[in-house]
């Protein structure tokens, strides 16, 4: 068992006081805290100033070596990283171990899963339940609007500019941005707030409440997602069912924009990506619209 010595404890208080400070949403302040008590553990009462850039990599290794994807070792090694610099910023800590190391390498134009207009129209058509106007306004927004699941989840009802019909969205980076609501989804946002259930706590101002009367958690969000691409593919053999997500609702929507001639700087603005290589894996094409391209060249001869 490994000892868990007092130094981590005034460490995580002070990190925690800092991401606070900084404006981190609870739920990355909630997971930055689950990675980086799992290194602490990894470190087997080791003093914060005694640890060097090896027990920081041996660390990462050992979780790829448990089979997580490389994109959760980047983010682990991300959380690490924030949480020295947060030492060093508040004069606990003079150096930074987790800086300097390399990124593991991703796919990064491997090609998203997403949802063409027909097949999105029968997930959508597949929400069922008592609280059914509520989740199809969830992913409406998610597949018409492109918000994460963590900006579905932070909405507030004052978010909401029922003139202008935009939503003000808190995304990654701690950054805001408007998005315009698609006259199609207006009235299904309208009819969602309108059903909006009662929360236990009277100053509330979550858009989305939960059965139990609180913000509807992201984890709500995605079983809900899961429950209903179960449903969506109930007809099509296991071994063909394509791995949908909650996350996938936004790649059919950038796909979609790019597909009716969106230019990528806008595609970007709506999607708020920080860099639009990012937005670049989006414009993938089928090979449909590979053939339909090539076939309207004409040889001249």
């Amino acid at each position: 068992m490994n000892e868990w010595s007092e130094d981590y404890e005034e460490g995580l208080e002070a990190f925690l006081i800092w991401m606070k400070d900084a404006g981190y949403t609870p739920y990355t302040q909630k997971s930055y805290l689950v990675d980086v008590r799992q290194f602490l553990e990894s470190l087997n009462g080791k003093k914060l100033e005694s640890v060097k850039k090896l027990h920081v990599i041996s660390f990462l290794t050992s979780v790829r070596e448990r089979g997580v994807s490389d994109a959760t070792r980047n983010r682990k090694h991300a959380s690490i990283n924030c949480f020295f610099k947060a030492l060093i910023e508040l004069e606990l800590l003079l150096t930074n171990p987790a800086a300097g190391i390399k990124k593991s390498k991703t796919e990064i134009n491997r090609e998203p899963v997403y949802l063409d207009e027909g097949d999105l129209g029968r997930f959508l058509s597949s929400i069922d339940g008592k609280y059914k106007g509520r989740n199809l306004a969830v992913f409406l927004l998610m597949s018409y609007m492109g918000l994460r699941v963590g900006e579905v989840h932070t909405l507030n009802l004052s978010d909401y500019n029922v003139e202008r019909h935009s939503l003000r969205v808190f995304g990654k980076g701690r950054k805001w941005r408007n998005v315009p609501i698609p006259e199609d989804v207006v009235p299904f946002l309208d009819l969602a707030l309108e059903e909006r259930l009662n929360p236990w706590r009277s100053k509330e101002e979550a858009m989305f409440i939960s059965q139990k009367g609180r913000r509807l958690s992201i984890r709500g969000i995605q079983q809900i997602a899961a429950d209903t691409f179960d449903r969506f593919q109930k007809d099509v053999p296991a071994a063909q069912r394509r791995p949908y997500s909650s996350h996938k609702l936004r790649h059919s929507f950038a796909t979609m924009l790019l597909r009716k001639g969106a230019d990528l700087r806008t595609v970007q603005e709506l999607l708020g990506h920080s860099s639009i290589q990012t937005t670049t894996v989006y414009t993938h094409i089928t090979s449909r619209e590979k053939e339909e391209a090539m076939s309207k060249l004409q040889v001249q001869i």
